[in-house]
């Protein structure tokens, strides 16, 4: 809930001058901790990492609240009725109230990560572009989250003067200003992965180059064949007489000269439903090896499964080829399961 302290706080950050110590170094630290659990719970659950990280900014006082030093709650989450985990009292609407303790952040992350994903009053959200911090922030205040009227511009302000936007940009593998400052944000093994902005992870092959024939054949009514890793596709094009920018569009790729890996590459634009009823997700596969394997474009694969193309669905999950998903396939694990959050009334 809001309280008289964070209305301050916003107050504060609007005005440029500091609140009980905190100044612009103190944000910029907390941004440094936790934009990396950002951009997994992002991937994992769509919930953009700018405003995440907004929220978190705001409900801790940029991690100065007593309530955070004291129980990790980053997103002021009270225990309710069903709460079994620990929990810590703290004055906020009312004296002494019940809030949820947990024993890293990373917990609380997460919690609000799923309670967003799983709550219908949330689910017109993940309608939105995850790029649209401004309908996001406007959208929370609409469902609920908030009661304070200026929740949206504190939430929008807090994007734009701190950059939190780069944080959903690199979630999506998407390039942002500056470089070398994105490489910076990710451990080592994360950052060439990033700058080479693939539409989707890469992974082993879809298929054994043996299960395909040679030359060109069609997958769900569709020219294609099967190129070998390594390879560049302006020759590919070239023989095909395709242009090469269509040759990307066609396949869904980003335009880089040479495959990282084997692969399906059609010769002609790819259906927008496939030739079967559903698609069983296999180990390592993505959605971009799916399309690929189906003959689907990527587009119609995500919109008939409610899905965004940084998402990884769960191996084992039936994906919709040929009609709408009744609901979202469940998404890769990423992190550690944790108690969900319920959170009290307005979250």
């Amino acid at each position: 809930m809001i309280t008289r302290k964070k209305i301050l706080l916003c107050l504060t950050l609007a005005a440029g001058i500091t609140l009980h110590g905190q100044n612009n170094e103190t944000i910029e630290e907390y941004i440094a901790t936790y934009k990396e659990i950002a951009i997994t719970e992002m991937q994992r659950t769509g919930v953009p990492a700018s405003i995440k990280l907004a929220q978190g900014i705001h409900e801790t006082m940029a991690g100065q609240s007593p309530l955070v030093k004291k129980s990790n709650n980053h997103f002021g989450i009270k225990c309710k009725s069903n709460w079994t985990g620990p929990s810590v009292s703290h004055t906020d609407d009312a004296p002494n109230e019940c809030f949820r303790k947990y024993d890293e952040p990373q917990q609380s992350y997460r919690d609000h990560s799923d309670f967003l994903r799983n709550n219908t009053r949330y689910a017109s959200l993940f309608n939105l572009d995850p790029l649209d911090y401004e309908g996001w922030a406007k959208g929370l205040k609409k469902a609920g989250y908030a009661t304070n009227p200026k929740y949206p511009q504190i939430i929008i302000k807090l994007v734009e003067d701190y950059h939190l936007q780069d944080y959903t940009l690199i979630a999506m593998g998407k390039t942002v200003p500056g470089q070398e400052e994105v490489a910076a944000v990710l451990p080592e093994d994360k950052k060439q992965e990033t700058l080479q902005e693939p539409l989707a992870m890469e992974t082993e092959q879809p298929a054994a180059a043996s299960e395909y024939p040679m030359g060109e054949f069609r997958v769900n009514g569709t020219k294609v064949v099967y190129i070998g890793a390594g390879v560049a596709l302006l020759p590919v094009a070239e023989q095909y007489k395709i242009p090469l920018s269509k040759l990307f569009e066609f396949n869904d790729l980003a335009e880089t000269e040479t495959l990282l890996k084997a692969q399906l590459i059609f010769l002609q634009r790819k259906r927008k439903t496939g030739d079967h009823e559903f698609h069983v997700v296999k180990t390592g596969e993505t959605l971009l090896d799916i399309a690929q394997t189906e003959g689907i474009r990527l587009e119609s694969l995500l919109e008939l499964n409610l899905l965004r193309n940084y998402m990884q669905p769960a191996t084992g999950e039936k994906l919709y080829l040929r009609s709408k998903a009744p609901v979202m396939p469940k998404l890769a694990e990423t992190l550690t399961n944790t108690n969900r959050v319920t959170p009290a009334s307005g979250r």
